[in-house]
């Protein structure tokens, strides 16, 4: 399973890289701090999975759904937000979100949901 991250936080971006390497079959293949940047690395590597936070540098990520729904639909997105309003879910869900998770609470979540999607993607 290849994995992008979209998060504009230096340690959070380094709290998930080290949760992906704990994932057997797992592999980060890139990781953006902006929309733009997102957006065309999620095109050029075409993973399996996007890691996407709501709150970017240039613009948020529902842009970033709205780019990958189009541009890149065979990634599944999974929002990691510090914002977990029930609009903004529903907004993403909308987008084309497979998930949407709250970063205080939710994390262990979004590690289990994706180690048991690699150990699917493997077998």
């Amino acid at each position: 399973m290849t994995v992008f991250l979209v998060e504009d936080s230096p340690l959070l971006r380094e709290r998930l890289s080290a949760m992906l390497s704990g994932i057997p079959a797992s592999v980060l293949v890139g990781y953006a701090e902006t929309a733009k940047d997102a957006i065309e690395g999620i095109v050029e590597k075409k993973p399996d999975v996007v890691v996407l936070d709501l709150s970017l540098k240039d613009s948020n990520g529902f842009d970033v759904l709205r780019a990958i729904r189009t541009r890149a639909p065979s990634a599944d997105a999974y929002v990691l937000t510090n914002h977990p309003i029930e609009g903004f879910r529903k907004v993403a869900e909308r987008l084309g979100a497979k998930g949407f998770f709250d970063k205080s609470t939710e994390f262990d979540k979004l590690r289990e949901l994706l180690k048991h999607r690699a150990a699917g993607a493997a077998a």
